[in-house]
C-alpha cells in the first residue's frame, strides 16, 4: 500500500472516534446546540488564518510545480472560500465582527496551529505536507459520512455540503498524491517522521471538535 493508505488504515480507531463524536453526530441530526457550533466557527476562522500560512509556506518550499500550484491554491481557498462560509454562519448564528476580532484561540486551536507552524519552521517539507493532509482528508471523510444521514432541513446543511462536495474530494486526492510522492522519494527516517506528523494532526482534529462541543476555554 501507499504511504497514505497505510497511515490512514493505522489511524482507523481515531477516525471512528471522530465520526462518532457527539459534535458530528448531533450536527448530522441538526440537534447540535447553536452555542457549540458558534464556538466552533469562531475558532475555525482563527485556525484557517494560520492554516493558510502553513499552506503558503508549503507552496514556497515545494520542489515541484504541481506542489507549488496545489498548496498556493489551497491557501487561497482557505482564505476566500471557507471565509465566505464562515461569514454566512457568523450572520446566521449571531457572531459579530467585533466578537470574532476579540476572540482568542482556545488551547486546542492554539496547539494545533502552533504544531503546524512548528512543522513549517523547523521540520522538513515532507513532514509539513503530511501534517497538512489530515485537515483535508478527515473533513472529506466526515462530509461523506455525515451527508447521507443528515436530517433535512438542517441548520448546518451548508457546512455539510461544503465538505461533501466532489471538488473538495478532488482537492484531497491531489494533496494525498503529493504526500505519497514525497514519501516514495524519502528516507525511512523521513517517512517515519511524516507518519508522526500525520498522526498528530489527525489527533488535533478530534481535539478541535471535542473542544468546540465542550465550549472549552483556558482553564485559568
Amino acid at each position: 500500500m501507499s504511504f497514505c493508505d497505510t497511515i490512514w488504515e493505522e489511524i482507523a480507531p481515531l477516525r471512528r472516534a471522530i465520526l462518532e463524536h457527539p459534535f458530528l453526530t448531533e450536527l448530522a441530526a441538526g440537534t447540535l446546540e447553536a452555542e457549540s457550533f458558534r464556538h466552533y466557527i469562531v475558532q475555525d476562522s482563527l485556525y484557517l488564518a494560520e492554516y493558510a500560512r502553513a499552506l503558503a509556506l508549503a507552496a514556497a518550499r515545494a520542489p515541484t510545480a504541481a506542489g507549488r500550484l496545489e498548496f498556493s491554491d489551497g491557501a487561497k481557498v482557505a482564505v476566500q472560500v471557507e471565509e465566505a462560509l464562515h461569514q454566512a454562519f457568523f450572520a446566521q448564528f449571531g457572531v459579530t465582527a467585533e466578537m470574532a476580532h476579540e476572540s482568542e484561540p482556545t488551547p486546542a486551536c492554539l496547539a494545533y496551529t502552533s504544531y503546524l507552524n512548528a512543522l513549517a519552521a523547523t521540520r522538513s517539507y515532507e513532514e509539513l505536507i503530511a501534517g497538512i493532509l489530515p485537515c483535508f482528508w478527515v473533513y472529506w471523510e466526515v462530509g461523506c459520512n455525515v451527508k447521507p444521514s443528515a436530517a433535512s432541513p438542517n441548520p448546518y446543511a451548508a457546512w455539510i455540503d461544503t465538505y461533501a462536495a466532489p471538488s473538495f474530494g478532488e482537492a484531497t486526492d491531489r494533496v494525498r498524491m503529493l504526500v505519497d510522492e514525497a514519501a516514495e522519494n524519502a528516507t525511512p527516517a523521513t517517512r517515519k517522521a511524516m507518519a508522526t506528523a500525520f498522526r498528530n494532526a489527525a489527533r488535533y482534529e478530534w481535539m478541535f471538535w471535542d473542544s468546540a462541543y465542550r465550549r472549552a476555554a483556558w482553564p485559568i
